[in-house]
């Protein structure tokens, strides 16, 4: 008797059952936009608005004087400097490591390799550290040349010049280059190289014709993201000690936290995000022109 009694509840209209499920995407994409709003959209913008502060108020005097400071010009000019030599310097030397940990099988290649992994967990300052210990004043090599030949300058000296951050950031940063080429080799099928080979193509040969043409993406996205990296590394060139050598982190540092000049080191560091993100945009274009060259061929 109850359960005749009881009303049969409406079915739920087709159009509430829409609403629902068009909330639903939503609600599922607000969060990680939330995350990435809270985490680099507003930072970014409170930067640039710490950037147009003045002692009147807010204008573009703050960007001016900055923009013409010799010490700006220097800096900009030394850290694109760096990062390129640095860059450079990691391409040629990844290439080679990735090739020869490729294709030469040698005893304790898989420990080479794991080694030059290990790299990546490592923070910047300890192997700038190392270099202090290695190539230093007082460092081992200086003290084994004092010994040999008595002098009492030191005779190797070039840890604290540009050439030293330059030398740093190879060896820190070369894994960024090595591990990304080690895979696009990985996906080579060996008989398209046995083929080249048996048809009489020397290796230097089916190195520049059929491995490269492979691997330009991933030499593209390691240089990149290399070059990104180089263009905003401020730990080794302060554990370096090269006074002489300021770049645009190193003088982001010394005029938001030395001198207290907040309004000018924001202009600094917006100057600075505008040339990572024009660089990442520049590394998505090129990626997406490497990549529809391959589709296409």
């Amino acid at each position: 008797m109850t359960a005749l009694l009881e009303t049969p509840s409406a079915p739920e209209a087709p159009e509430a059952r829409e609403a629902g499920r068009s909330w639903r995407p939503v609600l599922w994409t607000l969060p990680p936009v939330l995350m990435v709003i809270g985490m680099a959209v507003y930072p970014i913008v409170r930067v640039l608005s710490e950037s147009t502060k003045t002692k009147s108020g807010r204008g573009v005097q703050t960007w001016s004087n900055v923009l013409q400071e010799e010490s700006f010009r220097n800096a900009l000019w030394r850290t694109v400097m760096i990062a390129v030599g640095s860059t450079l310097g990691c391409l040629v030397l990844g290439t080679f490591l990735a090739i020869v940990l490729a294709f030469v099988p040698f005893p304790g290649s898989q420990v080479v390799g794991r080694l030059i992994d290990s790299v990546l967990t490592l923070p910047s300052f300890l192997v700038t550290l190392a270099f202090t210990f290695l190539y230093g004043t007082a460092g081992a090599v200086n003290a084994l040349i004092h010994q040999i030949t008595g002098g009492d300058q030191p005779a190797v000296n070039f840890l604290s010049t540009q050439w030293g951050v330059i030398l740093a950031e190879v060896t820190f940063f070369t894994p960024f280059v090595v591990r990304p080429l080690l895979a696009a080799f990985a996906q080579l099928p060996r008989e398209q190289l046995d083929v080249a080979s048996s048809l009489g193509a020397s290796p230097w040969r089916v190195l520049r014709q059929v491995v490269m043409p492979e691997a330009w993406p991933a030499l593209a996205a390691g240089g990149s993201l290399t070059l990104l990296l180089t263009l905003n590394e401020f730990g080794i060139v302060l554990f370096t000690g090269a006074k002489g050598v300021l770049t645009l982190p190193a003088l982001i540092y010394t005029r938001g936290i030395v001198t207290f000049d907040l309004p000018g080191a924001a202009v600094l560091a917006s100057v600075q995000v505008l040339l990572s993100l024009s660089l990442y945009l520049g590394y998505r274009l090129l990626f997406a022109r490497l990549t529809g060259a391959r589709k296409e061929s």
